[in-house]
């Protein structure tokens, strides 16, 4: 199936692995190129250079919940791709934690990276896009029902998922898509780290596959091929919803 995304140029953040570099990966095989950004230097130009390196990849370090980075970032992006045909927003997971046991100034960093960074990024984008692009969300399966021990995550992803909603209210007549994408548990160095950190690894792994239809976790590439789909002109029609890319371990219609 041919995507359509030769040619065309797209942003990502918190894209020097992990779900957003696979969606790179995804994207700059298929002929895209792609903007990569992340907080660290070195990570992104590393990414950006197993990618190719330019003119299909480039990378560039901001941290979303400065703000002035959006400003930035959409700058880098009109002058090394010259032309943005969409992005895909991720933000790094906020602390873990009980709702009763999370302290209050984890709250608020959570909402300026989860929430407030995203967001200005599109108010800087949204601008230089025309009829026929995309913006994309990285989110989570607690949009749809809780992660235990996740407490700032169960409570702000399902709000941004709804501010996703009523953009795709508001940027429709002009021709812009908006969709959410709900990962479940997918075998990145975040989720190694989780498990590494339970103390069994082994075990965490098989629990976590116990609860998943499928019975495994799911390969970076999956989502990424998932997601430069849903940024492509082959989803032309798709705009509003949330896609699970889970498994199907997420209950909830």
């Amino acid at each position: 199936m041919d995507l359509g995304l030769g040619g065309r140029g797209f942003l990502l953040t918190g894209a020097s692995r992990g779900l957003g570099f696979a969606t790179a990966r995804a994207l700059v095989d298929d002929g895209a190129r792609v903007l990569l950004s992340a907080r660290s230097a070195d990570a992104v130009d590393a990414a950006a250079a197993s990618l190719g390196g330019a003119p299909a990849a480039t990378g560039v370090a901001v941290d979303l919940a400065d703000p002035g980075s959006a400003e930035e970032l959409v700058g880098a992006a009109i002058d090394r791709l010259g032309r943005v045909d969409g992005a895909l927003i991720s933000v790094g997971g906020p602390a873990p934690g009980s709702v009763l046991d999370v302290p209050e100034d984890a709250w608020r960093a959570g909402v300026d990276s989860v929430l407030l960074g995203p967001l200005r990024l599109v108010k800087a984008l949204v601008p230089h896009l025309g009829e026929g692009t995309a913006i994309g969300f990285v989110l989570s399966t607690s949009v749809r029902q809780p992660i235990p021990h996740l407490a700032i995550s169960n409570g702000l992803r399902p709000g941004l998922a709804m501010t996703a909603k009523a953009l795709a209210d508001e940027l429709g007549p002009r021709g812009i898509r908006v969709f959410g994408l709900l990962p479940g548990t997918i075998a990145t160095d975040r989720i190694a780290q989780i498990e590494a950190a339970s103390g069994d690894a082994e075990a965490m792994r098989a629990r976590t596959e116990a609860g998943i239809p499928l019975r495994r976790v799911g390969r970076p590439e999956e989502f990424g091929a998932v997601a430069a789909f849903a940024l492509s002109p082959a989803a032309s029609y798709v705009t509003g919803t949330m896609l699970s890319v889970d498994g199907g371990v997420t209950r909830a219609l």
